[in-house]
């Protein structure tokens, strides 16, 4: 054997009993922390597998010691003080065996397992209509949380339809598939309609959207429940069209919608002008059908005679007579006094 690998054998003793003395170490600590703050505690945990709706009694449930500085909030300590008061209570959720029994989980004293004791504070349960391609083939069950989308069609100004998609709600938490809230069924079904949990004016969003369009579901991740930067997809996104694209289209839409408005102002001069020639041609036919009207005019009267006298009324002459003498190539003029 060589030297080499006896050192590392002996390497690999030394590093073995190292890790068992520190584990032994590490144990001794976390009796001791357990022992330092009291086993007395106890807290009410399933003895048996529970689910949605079961009820409990007293061979469904035991004590186990607990420590007292962790105890979960809502636990019950004792069997008694869990089957406290006047009815029975049951399950809102599937319980493991030894899975603490908490407040959370069970309802009420007598009261029953139903939708209104699985509601947050403040929170509403809306039905959303779904097929089996929009409820996600039967895939989403009882505590899932899901997207919600809306696909409208809008008409726009120009006469074309326009489809788009948008995510309406996130992370929405499901609290019944058709009407089944229990969250351990694992089969998948097909079912027509799911109960989500959303607040009130997300209520009123689903209400109003289901007459907007179509709603569907989107899965999420079982540990996703935070949102996301979402934008609207057009039909133009499924074509990847550049904007540049998208912008010549929208221009020739523009053109074609200018040139049918031309046509159309066009057709109702057209329409209006045979309107008129149609209104004149019958208002002619109405004019040849009326017979004509004899009219006896009456006869001229008699007007006096008018003599008109011209006399002639000779000029007055002039009293002054204008001369003019050339003086080299000069022209001056002069008045002088005129003599008959």
């Amino acid at each position: 054997m060589r030297a080499n690998t006896l050192i590392m054998i002996v390497l690999a003793g030394i590093f073995g009993v190292l890790a068992v003395v520190l584990v032994n170490i590490w144990l001794a600590g976390q009796r001791n922390a357990m022992a330092s703050g009291g086993q007395a505690s106890t807290v009410v945990v399933a003895a048996v597998p529970l689910k949605f709706g079961d009820a409990l009694t007293a061979d469904k449930l035991h004590e186990i010691a607990w420590p007292a500085g962790a105890v979960p909030t809502g636990a019950f300590k004792t069997v008694k003080e869990a089957m406290a008061g006047d009815g029975a209570r049951q399950a809102l959720q599937t319980i493991s065996v030894n899975e603490p029994i908490l407040a959370s989980k069970i309802t009420g004293a007598g009261q029953r397992a139903t939708l209104s004791a699985v509601l947050g504070e403040g929170m509403k349960a809306v039905s959303i209509r779904v097929n089996d391609v929009l409820g996600v083939a039967g895939f989403v069950f009882p505590g899932d949380r899901v997207d919600v989308l809306l696909t409208r069609n809008v008409r726009g100004d120009d006469g074309a339809d326009r489809s788009f998609v948008d995510v309406l709600l996130q992370s929405v938490k499901v609290l019944a598939v058709d009407q089944v809230a229990d969250e351990s069924k694992e089969n998948p079904q097909v079912v027509k309609a799911v109960t989500v949990e959303v607040s009130t004016k997300d209520a009123q969003k689903l209400t109003l959207a289901a007459g907007a369009g179509q709603l569907s579901l989107a899965l999420r991740q079982a540990a996703g429940s935070k949102g996301e930067m979402n934008e609207r997809v057009t039909l133009a996104d499924l074509t990847g069209d550049t904007p540049d694209d998208v912008a010549k289209r929208q221009a020739e839409l523009d053109r074609q919608a200018a040139e049918a408005a031309a046509r159309k102002q066009a057709d109702e001069k057209i329409d209006g002008l045979a309107k008129a020639v149609e209104r004149v041609g019958s208002q002619i036919d109405q004019m040849s059908k009326t017979k004509p009207v004899t009219v006896v005019a009456a006869a001229p009267q008699a007007q006096p005679q008018v003599k008109e006298v011209i006399k002639y009324v000779q000029p007055e002459p002039p009293k002054q007579a204008t001369v003019g003498v050339f003086r080299g190539i000069k022209l001056e003029t002069y008045e002088v006094p005129r003599q008959d």
